[in-house]
């Protein structure tokens, strides 16, 4: 009996094919083996942690590294029996293939997963807009999916020379044919890496425009002005334009309030109504605090300036507004006075000469 056994186990061996079918099985033992050890060992590990970091890793990491490890045990089965052509390289090829799929889907999940946790709170906050967001998601899932490509045809024998050629002048037409929009492109990709401004912010344009920036695009940046006008300047031109944030690099903003007075006015007491004026405003910030500074004695005036900050720049022209106005009930209220323009008139009296 013993003896029948081991002539049919013998027999088994000399079969190749058999062979091949017990390596597979190893290989499915130890991929079954991975999956426990890493759903029951480090996903216990992992939610142990603080960081979310590490489950998502292991999660998206779990299904290619258990199937890589079954695949690879189908190209070492295939190494077992003498396979003729074209299976020979066929199937490993077909094998590698499988491995390459499923790292690429498994590369593309964890980029969308750690991209959407990561920047939805920075375009909630307006650092970064939707259309910028979604536009760098979507190139970096174009390059792994041209890198596969690539090691697809590696794995497969394809010569790639032709290929390069044909993107080489494709790609020269391409640039020719849309190098302004390929600019506005890189404009656009520069303003998001420099973070010049972002959505929220007020900005002054070279031309003189003042807005608050409501749109960074792929293109464009939208630009609302104080007369609701929306102005829309190309990538490429704002990105080689002197820009004047005044949001950055904090929101608080500066705001001078020119006044004149009468020589002959104390001006320890203008100084003071106006620090008193700055300081009754609940708009104006409270730190740093307002100050006086005299600027000029003109022909006709002593020139003050009052100089306080808003915690908003859109409150720029209120504010002013109001202080000048509360500058001036204050000053007619204290008797000091503010000076116009004016000119006095001589007129010198001539003798009336001898009639001819």
């Amino acid at each position: 009996m013993d003896s029948n056994l081991l002539a049919f186990y013998q027999e088994l061996m000399a079969n190749v094919w058999f062979r091949a079918v017990v390596v597979v099985f190893i290989y499915a033992i130890f991929s079954k083996a991975a999956d426990l050890f890493m759903d029951r060992i480090l996903m216990r590990l992992a939610k142990k942690t603080k960081m979310k970091f590490d489950d998502t890793l292991i999660a998206f990491l779990h299904a290619p590294v258990c199937w890589t490890i079954f695949w690879v045990g189908i190209l070492h089965a295939l190494l077992i029996p003498p396979l003729k052509a074209p299976w020979e390289t066929a199937l490993p090829a077909l094998a590698q293939t499988a491995i390459l799929f499923a790292w690429l889907v498994a590369l593309i999940r964890m980029m969308n997963k750690m991209a959407d946790d990561q920047v939805a709170e920075n375009i909630s906050r307006g650092k970064i807009t939707t259309d910028i967001f979604h536009l760098v998601k979507n190139l970096l899932r174009v390059l792994f999916v041209i890198l596969a490509f690539l090691w697809f045809l590696a794995i497969w024998n394809i010569d790639m020379t032709p290929l390069f050629a044909s993107a080489g002048i494709a790609g020269i037409a391409v640039a020719l044919a849309a190098k302004d929009t390929l600019a506005n492109f890189f404009g656009g990709m520069s303003i998001f890496m420099d973070k010049t401004f972002k959505v929220g912010d007020y900005i002054v344009l070279d031309s003189g425009e003042r807005g608050e920036v409501v749109e960074v695009g792929i293109r464009s940046t939208r630009i609302k002005t104080r007369d609701d006008i929306l102005i829309t300047v190309p990538n490429s031109i704002i990105a080689n334009s002197k820009i004047i944030n005044e949001s950055a690099p904090i929101p608080r903003f500066r705001i001078r309030v020119p006044v004149g007075v009468a020589y002959g006015s104390d001006m320890e007491k203008v100084e003071e109504e106006l620090l008193n004026v700055a300081q009754a405003n609940e708009q104006v910030s409270k730190n740093p605090e307002p100050r006086v500074r005299v600027r000029t004695l003109n022909s006709s005036s002593v020139d003050f300036e009052l100089l306080c900050w808003v915690d908003d720049p859109r409150l720029k022209g209120l504010v002013k507004h109001t202080l000048l106005r509360e500058v001036h009930n204050s000053f007619l209220e204290k008797n000091i006075v503010i000076p116009f323009p004016q000119q006095d008139i001589y007129v010198k009296s001539v003798a009336a000469t001898n009639e001819l």
